[in-house]
């Protein structure tokens, strides 16, 4: 499953943002959304997980919790929309 997680504090790296999925099972990958110029957060992640039931268990157990003074949105990632 795909999930989306908001409101990401920028100071969080991927290493935290993994360690803290990994809490709730196998983690596939976890990728923060940086700025193509920048290169800081755009404040988002994705994190995929390969067990329905582990992410599920991640998107409760992570959702509204404080991850580096940030109130963490977290829920299954609705797929991109098709571009023209």
């Amino acid at each position: 499953m795909n999930i989306y997680v908001g409101n990401l504090p920028r100071e969080v790296t991927e290493t935290e943002l993994l360690e803290a999925f990994q809490a709730f099972g196998e983690v596939a990958s976890a990728k923060i959304i940086t700025d193509k110029l920048s290169g800081e957060s755009r404040g988002f992640a994705f994190v995929e997980m390969p067990t329905d039931d582990e992410a599920e268990k991640a998107i409760t157990g992570l959702n509204e919790t404080d991850m580096k003074g940030g109130t963490l949105n977290v829920n299954k990632a609705r797929p991109r929309p098709d571009r023209d």
